[in-house]
């Protein structure tokens, strides 16, 4: 157990010391911002600014992807849901390291074989492309938005607690900072940049967990009874139910439910991700694509170990009391335990690997929404393919900026909520709109344009809809507008209603359009998914 001084220090304010905080920030940030320089002197095409030129290893995008999948949901969020709700946290890590097979499995070679930069390159190939480029490009923007809720969220809790700031004003400022690098980072390097980012960080993440991790085992003598019982002890009477299923799902039958809900989202949701796809891209073949996803797995496995002995080690150490307490709520759990553990230097250490996690997320979330507005919407669409890459990538960057700002105010209204919930939300659009319209196109020789409008606008507005009527948008103190309350749907992610339904229309919207198939467009489709004969030409020209 901790000290008492040292316990005393967790529940004020003053966490560690701001001065070598901000060092260890800066210092990170000046590092990549040179590389990002660096490597946006060979961004020439709008390949290069959307997939990085497609130079990239297995290993190298492998390590990317999970540099970009281990966000602040992973390390903020996911250690604090653990140190709080025990068994039930770890529900987060199982979730979203099994959705990993379903994307491997399913979507990974196949959308690089039939794809260039976006998931709508894939989704509109055998359809009509206009109507179903809109569709997806709105799914991706909405999805990217949830996401970059999570980080802006996780980003104004942490530098909050590392700071010592209190007022909503000061909070406010940091999401603008974030905000304001994450869209340097995507002007200046696109997806090279982001690329290395990810991979910087990636690599930093894992290694400052597996010390962290090292380290709790150590002090309970690497026995994780020990550590097991210490958590317990900590957290006072009731503490033996964060060895138990239940503290979070399971009380009642609605919560039940709600997990369920919660475990759809998070298996089927990462298939449909369009910043995780749009990874897929930046190999230059489908073998590498596969070896990108297995490298990922390991990784992001090996990481999901050390949040079990973090999050238990966080409970143990700070306590669960102290952690909901502290100005970052649940997700100040990990920088808390580093606190407790090494002082204020590995306070600021893993603090500044944290605050990387988040600008290297924010940043290929940017990237992936600013290549879907304009190589979908304003290229594919509005300009009905008639402008030229440089046009393309010139728009690709004022969205930037536009979304950036979107981000900030997005995530100044998402303070309280932990940030591995609202991923999972997320999670739950993905899932709703976008799989059911990639698994029928690429496997249903029927599937045509009305069912994946249906499929697309019907799973995302009932997952928007529902998600909006629920408690995380108002009727409790952590919802998003806690004076209000309209919250009449009672599950906190719609996932359970909203992915069948999407499956669903998709069928209905098929099986009653007048639109005639097109086998030979399926069996074109089909030959590229399986050998990636022609990828690079994957555009359909209807």
């Amino acid at each position: 157990m901790i000290t008492a001084p040292l316990r005393h220090a967790l529940t004020t304010t003053d966490v560690g010391n701001p001065v070598v905080n901000i060092s260890i920030f800066a210092a990170f940030v000046l590092v990549t911002l040179v590389i990002v320089v660096r490597a946006s002197r060979t961004n020439r095409s709008a390949a290069d600014f959307y997939a990085g030129g497609r130079n990239f290893t297995g290993g190298q995008n492998g390590t990317a992807i999970a540099g970009d999948y281990l966000s602040a949901a992973s390390f903020l969020g996911i250690c604090g849901a653990i140190a709080v709700n025990g068994y039930d946290g770890f529900l987060y890590s199982i979730g979203f390291l099994v959705a990993w097979l379903v994307a491997l499995l399913l979507v990974a070679e196949l959308l690089r074989n039939t794809g260039r930069f976006t998931m709508a390159d894939v989704l509109s190939f055998r359809l009509r492309q206009r109507p179903v480029r809109m569709a997806a490009a709105l799914a991706t923007l909405l999805v990217v938005f949830f996401y970059l809720l999570a980080q802006m969220a996780g980003a104004g809790g942490l530098v909050a607690l590392l700071l010592g700031i209190d007022g909503q004003a000061g909070k406010n400022l940091v999401i603008a900072v974030v905000g304001a690098l994450m869209i340097v980072y995507v002007l200046v390097g696109g997806m090279k940049g982001t690329t290395w980012v990810q991979i910087i960080k990636a690599v930093l993440l894992i290694i400052g967990a597996a010390v962290m991790t090292v380290w709790v085992l150590a002090h309970f003598g690497f026995s994780l009874s020990g550590l097991l019982q210490g958590a317990v002890d900590s957290a006072g009477e009731g503490g033996a139910a964060l060895l138990e299923p239940g503290k979070q799902y399971g009380a009642t039958p609605l919560s039940k439910v709600s997990f369920l809900s919660l475990a759809l989202a998070l298996v089927l949701g990462t298939a449909g991700l369009p910043h995780v796809l749009m990874r897929f891209y930046t190999v230059p073949t489908a073998k590498e694509a596969r070896r990108s996803v297995v490298w990922a797995i390991w990784l992001i496995g090996i990481f999901y170990l050390f949040t079990l002995v973090l999050g238990y080690g966080a409970a143990a150490l700070v306590g669960p009391e102290t952690i909901t307490s502290a100005p970052g709520g649940v997700n100040s759990a990990a920088p808390l335990l580093a606190f407790a553990l090494g002082g204020e230097v590995l306070l600021g250490i893993i603090a500044a690997v944290a605050f990387a996690t988040i600008l290297a997320v924010v940043a290929g979330l940017t990237i992936t929404a600013a290549a879907s507005f304009s190589h979908d919407i304003y290229a594919n669409v509005i300009k009905r393919g008639s402008v030229g890459a440089d046009g393309e990538v010139k728009v690709a960057r004022w969205t930037v900026v536009v979304i950036g700002a979107v981000a900030i105010v997005g995530g100044i209204y998402a303070q309280n909520q932990n940030v591995a919930f609202l991923v999972a939300l997320a999670f739950a659009v993905a899932a709703s709109a976008n799989l059911p319209t990639i698994v029928f196109s690429l496997f249903w020789k029927r599937f045509n344009t009305a069912g994946a409008l249906w499929s697309i606008y019907g799973g995302l507005i009932s997952c928007i809809v529902l998600i909006a009527l629920s408690p995380v948008v108002s009727g409790s103190e952590t919802a998003m507008f806690p004076n209000a309350d309209f919250a009449v749907f009672p599950l906190t992610n719609p996932g359970i209603v909203s992915i069948p339904l999407g499956f669903v229309l998709g069928i209905v919207g098929t099986l009653t359009s007048r639109e005639q198939p097109h086998p030979e467009k399926f069996a074109e489709m089909e030959v590229r998914s399986l050998t990636g004969a022609g990828a690079e030409r994957a555009v359909s020209r209807h």
